[in-house]
């Protein structure tokens, strides 16, 4: 029964995610696939998934541990936190720091932490601003 609700739930969400993606206001310089693609694409995704977990049900869903239900919460209070101080820190350090928090909750050590925070920063950093030109957030640094 659980997995039906959280299908239904999900299939909500992506209803109200379409129609917030069709909301979108077009430029008249926009490319040919303009804003509203990719998450159009989001949204068909999301809502199959929560169909076919609402007409093929787990016979008997496992849920996770108080213990493991307070590190998904967490992962995800992260996320939120990244979202408000990416405008404040820039792409570059927010990023930094919510990769490696989520890289050692999944169980890496200090070092490679820190070293998958900032490569994972620095090269995403690379590849979108320097190589192809998008404008990411810049922080107090200026990057």
């Amino acid at each position: 029964m659980s997995d039906r609700i959280f299908g239904l739930v999900g299939l909500l969400l992506a209803i109200g995610f379409a129609f917030a993606a069709v909301a979108i206001e077009e430029s008249f310089l926009s490319d040919a696939v303009g804003p509203k693609a990719f998450p159009l694409i989001i949204a068909t995704i999301l809502g199959l998934s929560s169909i076919a977990i609402a007409l093929k049900p787990d016979d008997a869903p496992t849920w996770p541990s108080l213990g493991r239900f307070a590190e998904i919460l967490a992962a995800a209070v992260v996320m939120m936190l990244y979202a408000e101080l990416l405008p404040v820190l820039g792409f570059v350090i927010a990023t930094a720091f919510a990769a490696a928090y989520l890289t050692w909750r999944l169980g890496s050590g200090v070092v490679a932490t820190v070293l998958t925070g900032v490569g994972t920063s620095v090269g995403i950093y690379v590849i979108f601003h320097l190589v192809l030109g998008l404008s990411l957030a810049r922080g107090p640094l200026g990057f």
